[in-house]
């Protein structure tokens, strides 16, 4: 039977980690917390639980997670954020693949509560995620805080059956905040990349998105709560490339 690695990176978590520690008991070899210097009782729940706990300044979110991997003793990685579970058909599945890794990388389908509802539609699901990998072949690339595992040549993998169960609001104030927080770091991403932002880009992209998600991708499926989460996706991607013209702008005075 092949070991698996749990990796995890936190920040004041107190609300979902004792949820994601335990979802992963069950098929972790070993377990490891990567922590950005947390306020809360994220350090303490953790030590309750007795998993290792790293402590280490928030260094990027593709940053964090590779810095994460070198404390990985395992060549295979189950890398979850802390609002992350493991459905229990997904634990099953995750208990066969120790039995026979068959390849150096699976897929799994994320499902996302927000507010307390099941979110279907709106672009959110089956949302399919690269997290159990061997780590010694790739690492995390992509534009924060967007961050997806690569691996160095080209790889087959296999989809899981079963559910990653992803608790990312409790309330709209949340999304919002997230919102605010991931433009700013998504706009100063692509200054850095030299992205540019036209005017018509600015106008016309949040149109596009809210129409895609909304339409195309059955948003209005999920009701009320899908209306908000295309309207409120809409406006974030406005705000990305409002953000990205006030810096370039910025640079050129």
């Amino acid at each position: 039977m092949e070991k698996i690695s749990v990796v995890i990176i936190t920040y004041n978590e107190e609300r979902n980690i004792r949820r994601c520690l335990e979802s992963v008991m069950p098929i972790a070899d070993e377990i490891i917390v990567v922590d950005s210097l947390s306020t809360d009782r994220t350090e303490q729940i953790c030590a309750e639980l007795g998993v290792q706990f790293v402590k280490q300044k928030f260094l990027g979110y593709i940053e964090q997670k590779n810095y994460a991997l070198k404390f990985a003793e395992n060549e295979h990685v189950l890398s979850l954020d802390a609002d992350e579970a493991l459905s229990d058909e997904l634990k099953n599945s995750l208990l066969e693949v120790k039995n026979n890794f068959s390849t150096q990388g699976y897929t799994m389908n994320r499902l996302t509560n927000y507010c307390g509802k099941w979110v279907r539609h709106c672009g959110w699901y089956p949302d399919r995620k690269l997290r159990l990998f061997n780590h010694k072949l790739g690492k995390w690339g992509g534009i924060n805080p967007h961050d997806e595992f690569k691996f160095a040549q080209k790889e087959n993998v296999k989809h899981l059956q079963g559910d990653l169960l992803h608790f990312s609001y409790y309330t709209i104030d949340d999304h919002y905040k997230q919102v605010e927080k991931f433009t700013d770091i998504a706009a100063k991403a692509y200054f850095d990349n030299g992205k540019k932002a036209y005017l018509l880009k600015l106008w016309i992209s949040p149109v596009v998105k809210f129409i895609r998600d909304y339409v195309f991708l059955l948003g209005f499926m999920d009701g009320v709560t899908g209306l908000r989460i295309c309207y409120i996706s809409a406006m974030a991607t406005y705000m990305k490339y409002y953000k990205l013209r006030k810096m370039i702008k910025g640079k050129q005075v």
